[in-house]
C-alpha cells in the first residue's frame, strides 16, 4: 500500500515537469535557458517576431482574430483560442503556451512559425 502511494505521488508530479515550457517571454524577449532567442515587437495590436534584426513572421489583427503571416502570406489564423490552418483546426493556443510560456497571441504565433520552419 505504501509503495502504491509513493508511485501515485511520483506519477502526479511527472506531468507538471513534463509540461514545463522550453521558452519563456521576459518583457519583449523570448528566452530559452535564459538566453534571448527572439524579440517581440508590437505596433498597435499587431505583433512581429524577430531574430537577429530580421522579421520571422507577424500576427496581424483581422476582425476578431489574427492572421499569422510570413513574407506577407497568411500561414494560419488564431481565433477563439484555436490555431486554424486553411480554416481547419490545427492546434490550440493553450498547446502553444505549453511550449512558449508567453501571452496567447505571441505563443500561438511562435508555434505556427515553428511548425512552418520559420524560426
Amino acid at each position: 500500500m505504501k509503495k502504491m502511494s509513493m508511485l501515485l505521488a511520483v506519477l502526479s508530479l511527472a506531468p507538471a515537469s513534463a509540461l514545463a515550457a522550453d521558452y519563456k517571454c521576459n518583457g519583449n524577449r523570448v528566452e530559452k535557458s535564459g538566453s534571448t532567442q527572439y524579440t517581440v515587437r508590437t505596433s498597435g495590436p499587431d505583433i512581429t517576431i524577430e531574430k537577429g534584426g530580421g522579421t520571422r513572421g507577424k500576427a496581424v489583427k483581422r476582425g476578431s482574430g489574427y492572421a499569422v503571416e510570413v513574407g506577407g502570406s497568411t500561414q494560419a489564423t488564431i481565433e477563439n483560442g484555436k490555431i486554424l490552418k486553411g480554416g481547419a483546426s490545427w492546434s490550440t493556443v493553450s498547446d502553444a503556451q505549453r511550449v512558449y510560456d508567453c501571452p496567447d497571441i505571441v505563443a500561438a504565433t511562435l508555434w505556427v512559425l515553428d511548425q512552418k520552419g520559420q524560426l
